[in-house]
């Protein structure tokens, strides 16, 4: 039997894959970034973009099932992930515009289609006789590698190489595939991303291979949200306990394979945890000294009010246990989960779902892409790149946005104008009186 507080952790992870019986409208532009409102680095990058998908296969695979569930063992499977790459391209490229389209399922009801439009141009030619830092990106629970395509693009405008992981996790209709799925879900999400990292270092060791002339495989990050940012963590070091609800309740064969698994970190640069799931009490699945094995550049994204994923107990406790990596929280203030991801029109939409889904109650969307766009830019940079003035945009003179000072004279016109080197007290790279409703706090290793 399930325990009580086992349902509500259920309960509110069947929120986030939610459901809607009518179409989600197209998202109406994307790039806002270019508009006056952006922070300076959450402004499109120099580099011409390009975009190509491919199925990868995964090798080695299992999976549980009903009879596994009750019996403790795995069964072999064929498993593949889509990879959607976007990329810097030659300027001049011709071709279209990608628009990416999704039907997202829901049993014993309509697809529900979803489409935004890019600036990428779809199948150009990478740049070439450059290589370029690779970041891996991973989505949260029932979502998909073109869910975050404004932040893929931003990134590849700026010098990068995105591969965005599609997981194809399995619908729900009830307790018992929410079971399977969920289950599967925490058994694959660090294998994905670790199989995918070493197809692709595979590939950059391969120069004759697709983008295998254009990765360095010295500089890698790792992106996810939600159920991403569970898998991330793993991936970057924090090796899983089993004593928590959701963990206990794997197969035996399975907690083995994931220990195993978890056991060594991925060499990456950098890791950024938007939202993470598994840090809350009741379905914590790391312990404090497993979270300190982290060792590498950290950046967790979270709403002080994300309901889904516990903020005070649970990204906050992440956040103080990551003793062994410098790392820094950025909050929203008054948002919840939903804070990553393309700025879809639900307007239209009579399931509130779907809005439920996809929007934040009180930030607008666009305005968050901003703000993520600027400090995951900045935070690449510096860890990826060794950019090092970087540094001057997460090393914020206060915590707290709104106590950031930048004198206004009196009838004076202010044009948008960034703060730069000479505005010491106010937030590096924001507009006076923009840099509101945030915080950005930083722990050193050892702290």
């Amino acid at each position: 039997m399930m325990k009580k507080r086992t349902m509500a952790a259920i309960a509110g992870i069947l929120l986030l894959a939610g459901g809607a019986s009518a179409a989600y409208l197209a998202s109406p532009t994307i790039h806002k970034g270019n508009d006056g409102e952006a922070p300076e680095l959450g402004r499109t990058g120099d580099y011409s973009i390009g975009t190509y998908s491919e199925t990868l296969p995964l090798p080695d695979r299992t999976e549980i099932t009903a009879w596994g569930a009750i019996s403790g063992s795995l069964s072999p499977v064929e498993r593949s992930v889509d990879i959607r790459f976007w990329y810097p391209s030659a300027t001049g490229t011709s071709g279209e515009p990608a628009q990416y389209r999704h039907n997202i399922e829901y049993p014993g009801e309509e697809d529900v289609p979803v489409s935004t439009q890019g600036i990428a141009i779809e199948g150009a030619e990478p740049l070439a006789d450059a290589r370029f830092p690779l970041v891996i990106m991973s989505h949260g629970y029932g979502g998909w590698n073109a869910h975050y395509s404004n932040l893929a693009e931003h990134l590849a405008s700026r010098g990068y190489i995105v591969a965005s992981i599609s997981h194809g996790d399995a619908p729900v209709n009830g307790i018992t595939s929410f079971y399977l799925s969920f289950g599967n879900v925490l058994a694959d999400r660090s294998h994905d991303q670790r199989q995918v990292y070493d197809a692709l270092m595979a590939r950059a060791e391969n120069r004759e291979t697709r983008l295998g002339n254009s990765i360095d495989p010295q500089k890698v990050a790792l992106i996810g949200y939600s159920m991403g940012g569970f898998g991330a963590l793993a991936s970057a070091g924090a090796s899983y306990v089993y004593d928590g609800q959701s963990m206990s309740n794997l197969p035996a064969a399975q907690q083995e394979k994931l220990t195993a698994l978890t056991a060594k970190p991925l060499p990456l640069k950098a890791m950024i945890a938007f939202a993470p799931w598994g840090g809350q009490p009741d379905n914590r699945v790391w312990s404090a000294d497993s979270l300190a094995k982290i060792n590498m550049p950290v950046m967790l994204v979270a709403g002080n009010q994300d309901d889904v994923v516990n903020y005070q107990e649970g990204v906050r406790w992440l956040f103080d246990n990551m003793g062994g990596a410098d790392r820094h929280l950025l909050t929203y203030r008054e948002a919840r989960h939903n804070i990553v991801g393309n700025d879809f029109d639900v307007s239209d939409t009579p399931a509130f779902r779907a809005a439920e889904y996809l929007k934040e109650p009180v930030w607008r969307q666009e305005r968050l892409n901003m703000i993520n766009q600027h400090f995951v830019t900045a935070f690449l940079d510096l860890h990826v790149k060794g950019e090092a003035e970087k540094a001057e945009y997460l090393d914020v003179p206060v915590p707290d946005s709104n106590a950031s000072a930048w004198e206004i004279g009196f009838g004076e016109q202010l044009n948008g104008r960034f703060a730069g080197p000479e505005e010491k007290d106010h937030w590096r790279g924001f507009q006076r009186r923009w840099a509101v409703g945030i915080d950005l706090e930083r722990k050193s290793t050892g702290e």
